[in-house]
């Protein structure tokens, strides 16, 4: 007999296999495609605390910063000013894995888009409604979207990079979120359970300003890296993540053929990530030394299969 979370991720995973065809990363309603990774992320352990993601190979992470490159930058210093947030609430970066054709670029324009956005009290941040629609009217190029398992290109394509990290700053400043998506498979570039993925007109990713002053926000793409900070009158808790990883599914493999190789040569193009669920949890720690759980939620993902070319045997004549 099923439990009551594993109802729901059944559920919830029919769901996804249906959303599979229908919105992806930055397009409209009605495009089938779905973001997916670019290279594996490491396994996460059943149990796990995690605040970065995956390295790339340089060695530089995603995850929580301290430092970011606009400190002296004037017009950041003019905005921090105007709206008096001087206090660094909480920073975040991604870094983007192996990028394709124009989803640097997207990101890029979709940082410059953000930069500068104040949140006033109480009011509610969306990400479509600042940044969208990610059309080539406003700028956006072709990025890279999955149809099925199939590489393919949208305008926007990308932008889900930016979701994925305001989702965690906003949880990092102790902030309230509205609405989140995870992804219908996992994505290299945060740990599971700390992705987001928006669609324009169907996926939104939301948060609500519940302090009592104004919150800045300020975001920069430096060449496959991209930052986000927010920023108000009063410093954000301590914030750690922590995930549960349970109901792993192995990541498969699907072939397709290359006639550029040689017959029996084989090539992995695109590295799997497994599926699973995630249940996400903070824990809060106050200036007075006291602490508290926040549940984020449970996120489902399918098994992101590994793709794989291989060479035919030629008929001789």
């Amino acid at each position: 007999m099923l439990g009551k979370h594993s109802f729901r991720c059944l559920l919830v995973t029919c769901l996804i296999i249906v959303s599979l065809f229908i919105t992806s990363c930055g397009t409209s309603p009605g495009r089938k495609s779905l973001e997916g990774p670019q290279t594996k992320a490491k396994t996460k352990t059943d149990k796990q605390k995690s605040s970065s993601g995956s390295n790339n190979k340089k060695g530089i992470s995603s995850g929580k910063v301290d430092e970011v490159p606009w400190s002296n930058d004037n017009s950041f210093k003019t905005a921090q000013q105007k709206s008096q947030t001087f206090k660094q609430m909480a920073a975040f970066r991604t870094v983007l894995i192996d990028p394709l054709p124009g989803e640097e670029e997207n990101v890029h324009l979709a940082a410059k888009l953000l930069a500068g956005i104040v949140v006033p009290p109480g009011q509610v941040f969306s990400q479509n409604a600042a940044i969208g629609p990610y059309s080539k009217a406003r700028g956006f190029k072709e990025g890279p979207v999955y149809i099925g398992t199939q590489l393919s290109k949208t305008i926007g394509g990308g932008v889900c990079k930016i979701a994925s990290t305001l989702y965690n700053v906003t949880v990092l400043s102790d902030l309230q979120v509205v609405e989140r998506h995870a992804h219908g498979m996992p994505v290299p570039y945060v740990p599971y359970g700390q992705d987001a993925t928006v669609s324009y007109g169907s996926k939104d990713f939301k948060f609500a300003n519940n302090t009592s002053g104004p919150i800045l926000i300020w975001a920069q793409g430096i060449s496959n890296t991209l930052y986000i900070a927010f920023y108000s009158r009063q410093e954000a808790p301590r914030v750690e993540w922590h995930h549960r990883f349970s109901n792993r599914q192995p990541a498969g493999r699907v072939y397709r053929t290359n006639q550029s190789l040689p017959a029996g040569v084989e090539r992995v193009v695109e590295k799997g990530m497994d599926g699973g669920v995630v249940d996400s949890w903070v824990t809060i720690y106050g200036r007075n030394g006291t602490s508290r759980n926040k549940a984020l939620g449970q996120s489902c993902y399918l098994p992101m299969p590994e793709i794989v070319e291989r060479g035919i045997v030629r008929n001789m004549r």
